[in-house]
This record gives structure tokens, sequence and C-alpha cells, in this order.
């Protein structure tokens, strides 16, 4: 079950390496991924990015080389 992110933004929990949740505002194309060392947002991020991450069997690594290495982080907590 998704809990509520702030502004309105679906969080979905995940597992593996520093990954705790994700969400994805479409309209906006922010990514917003809580880490254990703190919540950071990506923008310009594609739909076809989120839905590979959020479906990933392994999101810690799709997020490691598809995410962290390819858009700017900004630390929002």
């Amino acid at each position: 079950m998704p809990d509520a992110g702030k502004r309105g933004m679906d969080m979905k929990r995940m597992h593996g390496g520093s990954l705790r949740s994700a969400g994805y505002d479409e309209r906006t194309r922010t990514l917003r991924v809580e880490l254990t060392a703190g919540t950071f947002e990506y923008s310009g991020v594609s739909p076809e990015v989120w839905r590979r991450l959020s479906t990933s069997s392994s999101p810690w690594s799709y997020f490691r080389d598809n995410v962290e290495e390819e858009y700017a982080a900004r630390r929002v907590r």
C-alpha cells in the first residue's frame, strides 16, 4: 500500500541497498527517492525510467545505474 508523500506524491516501499521508497510525479517528471541518507528529488525523469525502477527485481541496482549517475539530485530532507 503506498504511503502519501509530500505534495500528494505516492511513495512505493522499496528494499535493497540504501533505498527505502520512491515516488514519481508524471506531470512534473519528478522522481523522489528516500534513502537511508535522506530524501532526494530528481527532475526530468521519464515515465519509462520510473516504470523500470518501480518494477525492477533489483531497484537499488537500477537506481544506482540509471538514476543516480544520470540525473542531478536536489536534497529535500
